[in-house]
């Protein structure tokens, strides 16, 4: 089986215990998640299937749009209502304030990365510095808050929907935003419901898929609209056997279709821009 499917991940499990519950669903060992949704989050979750694995890399990497609800008053060791709490106090917001804290994240900024998170540091994964109690310095990303809207505001929480670039933590966001409005307080509940081109909405539960209500989407269906090219049996023989050609595309990556499959994804090749090379083979 090769192929792409869409899976609204439940609360309280990780997305490796999605991976591993459709591994037996499907029969095979070879599934990736193409981003981690940690057990506090729930929602849109996609799989690549056998051959479709090779694209984990380049879903990984598409824009991504959560729904976030924040609980003030509590700041804990995970960022999240999950963790130990650190520190807890009556807090009092303004909503026109808090509107204008969180439009001024539009842009691209460094982020500090979560101690709690799987970012490596020397080899050794941030959350073991953090349960062995040693002291690391947390690594910046920079990355894009490209909108955010405010959804609800009530006197102890607050929810918003933000679209955000590649390896953006919602809960280092949201701690930006509160330390900005000079409170504390720590996600409280977090839904993905876009990534790339794909929706929520056609997310199926897991329960859905164990009862074989679900659309496996091929290779070709998730990629037809990416820069893609429909090429001949000259180029085909070219790229089939991985040669260079020529960037007459001005793209940074194309997507070949051959006889309606797609067969390549190819990018510039670093040492000479005017070429191609094979960046992702699916023959």
């Amino acid at each position: 089986m090769n192929g792409i499917i869409i899976v609204n991940k439940p609360k309280k499990i990780t997305s490796r215990d999605v991976v591993n519950c459709l591994c037996k669903v499907f029969k095979t060992k070879k599934i990736g998640h193409t981003g981690t949704l940690d057990p506090i989050a729930s929602g849109l979750l996609v799989l690549c299937i056998g051959k479709a694995t090779k694209l984990v890399d380049v879903l990984t990497s598409t824009n991504k749009e959560y729904i976030a609800t924040v609980k003030l008053g509590i700041l804990t060791d995970t960022l999240d209502t999950d963790g130990k709490i650190l520190k807890q106090k009556k807090e009092y917001l303004d909503k026109d304030k808090l509107i204008d804290v969180l439009n001024s994240f539009v842009g691209t900024y460094d982020q500090e990365v979560p101690i709690y998170s799987a970012v490596k540091i020397n080899g050794k994964k941030l959350y073991e510095y953090a349960r062995d109690k040693k002291t690391v310095i947390l690594p910046k990303r920079k990355v894009t808050i490209y909108k955010i809207e405010l959804l609800d505001f009530s006197y102890d929480k607050y929810s918003f929907k933000v679209t955000v670039s590649k390896g953006t933590y919602i809960r280092s966001l949201i701690k930006d935003i509160n330390d900005k409005l000079n409170v504390i307080g720590s996600m409280s509940d977090l839904v993905r419901i876009k990534q790339g081109n794909f929706n929520i909405n056609e997310s199926y539960t897991l329960d859905e898929i164990k009862n074989g209500n679900y659309k496996i989407l091929s290779i070709t269906d998730v990629l037809k609209d990416e820069n893609s090219i429909t090429i001949d049996d000259k180029l085909y023989n070219i790229i089939k056997n991985g040669g260079l050609i020529d960037n007459i595309y001005n793209k940074n990556y194309v997507t070949f279709i051959y006889n309606n499959k797609v067969i390549a994804i190819y990018k510039i090749y670093d040492k000479d821009s005017s070429k191609m090379k094979p960046y992702k083979m699916l023959i």
